[in-house]
């Protein structure tokens, strides 16, 4: 996402490093260029003029053009104020103080609004708590049982009634068997339309009067470029939502809509769909997408996302066996396996700052290596696994037949596991413990 935003701004960026000082005729060439890329990327016309106004008057004050490093206070000026424009910080669903906390999903058809509902239910259901899916779509054919089939896979209950029966309804039926369940909090997922029409914001306006959410959550594809501003300015008229659910962004490598939809509506992006399984979805933190806008990576996202696949007794077993001198090849493949969790590696590596984003576009990264380095590693003994130094040439044979590989695969693998075990034993004798303690204070 926001690839070509990205290049475009940060070829802007070029021309201000090449210069010791700017002059204010400096400053404003740049703007345009940036304000070039902003439209190109989709960005709402009126949304890139208020923003490029307030950059340029804080960029041609004193303190920018007398700096000593005026190109790097144009960055951070831009950074700031790219922030602002999405709403500066994160928010999510506020929780109702007496449950259930009500959560009504709406969008146009094909937006991604019954796969949200069940990706925000799985969420909350690591967090703890104990969601409903309630199916209030009765015309789309099979989108109860698309509902139904996504509950069953998160192992979150669905509440519905079939198609004969109104929507206003069931919902109204779906959170009085959440009250008699115990459910904390519910996912209404609401029919779509190809198109707004007033039939739609009828029905959406009559379960909204009746069931009174606590969250009235609007699903866009992000996709739909100035479109998507346009759906959801006449959603908020017409339902007063409470958030933007933005879907697809992995998809589109504008992005001019997630710059938009909060100048344009006043509320906020709450969370964005990064990909087709069920738990890819992330909150929306204004101020880590605009350092993955401006190049600089979003280095907190992937702490997070590390923390969520490791295990911290694994970390205190793995930190017991360093200082030991313990580590294995299966300890080895189970860091590997962790990273797996996090995600694909072009992901993962798009959040690494400095990270050029056109290169890795066009990159072919090889997902499926830690498939061949299980195979070989599974392919050894126990004591082969657990001592790599009685692994002679004929048992090298032996393995790489085993697991479809050859030879020099294996000999790679080793070399890589000798190296593993150097630069761990420097990090052990407490130095390893400092260090994650350190990670955690920084978060």
């Amino acid at each position: 996402m926001f690839q070509n935003l990205t290049e475009k701004i940060n070829a802007a960026f070029k021309k201000f490093k090449n210069k010791g000082k700017l002059t204010e005729e400096d400053v404003r060439a740049g703007m345009r260029e940036i304000k070039l890329a902003l439209l190109e990327a989709d960005v709402n016309f009126k949304v890139v003029r208020e923003f490029i106004k307030k950059v340029t008057e804080r960029a041609v004050g004193a303190d920018v053009i007398n700096s000593l490093l005026p190109a790097q206070q144009i960055v951070k000026i831009v950074n700031e104020e790219l922030t602002a424009l999405m709403g500066g910080e994160n928010e999510r669903i506020h929780l109702a103080s007496r449950p259930p906390t009500i959560v009504m999903m709406v969008g146009l058809q094909g937006a991604g609004k019954t796969t949200h509902c069940g990706k925000l239910a799985g969420s909350f259901k690591k967090q703890g708590r104990r969601p409903l899916l309630v199916a209030c779509d009765v015309y789309r054919p099979a989108a109860i049982r698309q509902l139904e089939v996504i509950g069953g896979q998160l192992d979150i209950p669905v509440f519905s009634m079939g198609t004969d029966v109104s929507p206003v309804r069931i919902a109204e039926a779906g959170i009085e068997h959440a009250r008699r369940h115990g459910h904390d909090i519910v996912f209404i997922d609401t029919a779509g339309r190809l198109h707004i029409d007033e039939k739609m914001m009828e029905e959406l306006r009559d379960i909204k009067q009746t069931v009174e959410p606590n969250e009235i959550l609007l699903v866009i594809d992000a996709m739909l470029g100035q479109d998507a501003v346009n759906v959801a300015e006449t959603f908020n008229g017409m339902l007063d939502i409470t958030g933007v659910i933005l879907t697809k962004l992995d998809g589109d490598t504008r992005g001019g809509a997630a710059l938009s939809v909060r100048f344009v509506t006043g509320k906020p992006i709450k969370y964005v769909g990064v990909g087709e399984k069920l738990d890819a979805i992330e909150p929306f933190y204004p101020d880590r997408m605009a350092s993955r806008i401006l190049g600089m990576g979003d280095v907190l996202s992937l702490i997070e996302k590390a923390e969520a696949a490791y295990d911290e007794q694994q970390a205190a077993e793995l930190e017991r066996k360093l200082r030991k001198s313990e580590f294995t090849l299966e300890d080895f493949l189970e860091q590997f396996r962790q990273v797996r969790k996090m995600g694909p590696m072009k992901d993962i590596l798009a959040k690494l700052p400095g990270i050029d984003q056109s290169q890795l576009a066009g990159a072919e990264i090889d997902e499926r290596a830690i498939d061949r380095l299980e195979a070989i590693i599974l392919s050894m003994t126990p004591q082969e696994r657990r001592k790599p130094s009685i692994i002679n040439p004929s048992r090298k044979k032996r393995i790489a037949a085993g697991s479809g590989m050859r030879v020099e695969d294996v000999n790679r693998l080793l070399k890589q596991f000798d190296q593993t075990c150097k630069m761990m034993k420097e990090l052990s004798g407490g130095k390893l413990g400092r260090m994650m303690k350190k990670g955690r204070r920084f978060r």
